[in-house]
């Protein structure tokens, strides 16, 4: 099959690429997975997505941009991307079933993936009081005592944004010094709202239908201790989905595809948006606007070509 765009990833980056695209003539595809939506199919619940006053669910809100898609008559094929030659143009790329696409521009738009605990407590009160994203999440525990798990940057940013809502953070790390830069570490420790519970980790997720605590385990004594809280939330890290391009586009040493100019990447006529090529924002409307930005550089590019 012969392309103008291949869109590997049915995210809301995938997606608003698609539609940007369609709307300007060019024949596209989005090449998903199973089922296709990325990290929004695992939220229960959104409240700060533009457009929609009510709250709904990430499955709903990824159903409308696949209706969207579906209107502007983008194919939306559940197979995986298997493999991808960027050696010359147009561009091919093998789909988990045997097809292979030929596309004169790539975008990718993979995502990434939070790292979890992998506890099966954590799998069974996932979206039931533990999340991966404070910013999404932490409106919903005003004057609730919650617990941060991580050391670095990204946990105690969580940490200083949860503390405008929650009565009690309480940041668990498994080390006695934290990772993260000085000046927020010094926020941090200046914070009334905020506690630091050292040398430990967690054992198991308290609670029936929702979280009612941690189980703790210190690393130097062996000690394990309760600790009560309404919500935990992981900060170690996230796993960009760029495995497919390793050693064929230029990726940082966190995994993530290297861009410049916007969404460019090292072979031209490839772009990447999304979390994939994003280690810092990770919210669904900044992956929904790097995927408008993908379409306009890839349109552009057709243009030239």
């Amino acid at each position: 099959m012969k392309l103008d765009a291949l869109i590997i990833g049915a995210g809301p980056a995938g997606c608003t690429a698609a539609i940007y695209l369609a709307r300007a003539g060019y024949s596209t595809l989005l090449l998903g997975s199973t089922p296709p939506g990325g990290q929004l199919l695992h939220t229960n619940e959104i409240e700060n997505f533009p457009g929609f006053p009510e709250p709904l669910s990430g499955a709903e809100l990824m159903m409308q941009m696949h209706k969207q898609c579906a209107g502007l008559k983008v194919p939306l094929s559940a197979e995986k991307a298997a493999s991808v030659d960027l050696s010359a143009n147009p561009f091919k790329t093998t789909a988990s079933d045997g097809t292979v696409y030929e596309s004169r521009t790539l975008i990718v738009a993979t995502g990434a993936t939070a790292r979890w605990l992998n506890i099966e407590s954590e799998n069974r009160l996932r979206n039931k009081g533990v999340s991966a994203c404070a910013t999404c999440d932490g409106f919903f525990y005003r004057g609730k005592t919650v617990c941060v798990i991580g050391g670095g940057d990204s946990a105690l940013g969580d940490a200083m944004f949860l503390s405008r809502f929650a009565a009690s953070v309480k940041l668990i790390h498994r080390r006695d010094k934290l990772r993260a830069c000085a000046a927020l570490t010094a926020k941090a420790q200046s914070n009334p709202k905020i506690s630091f519970v050292w040398d430990s980790t967690v054992e198991e997720i308290l609670g029936g239908e929702t979280v009612s605590g941690l189980r703790l385990k210190n690393v130097k004594t062996g000690q394990v201790s309760d600790l009560a809280c309404n919500g935990v939330f992981l900060a170690i890290g996230h796993d960009p989905a760029s495995e497919l391009f390793d050693g064929k586009l230029d990726l940082d040493k966190e995994g993530y595809i290297s861009v410049h100019d916007h969404t460019h990447t090292s072979v031209p006529g490839v772009f990447a948006c999304g979390d994939v090529a994003d280690p810092r924002y990770k919210q669904a409307v900044c992956a929904a606007g790097s995927g408008c930005m993908a379409a306009l550089d890839a349109r552009d590019y057709l243009n030239r070509l």
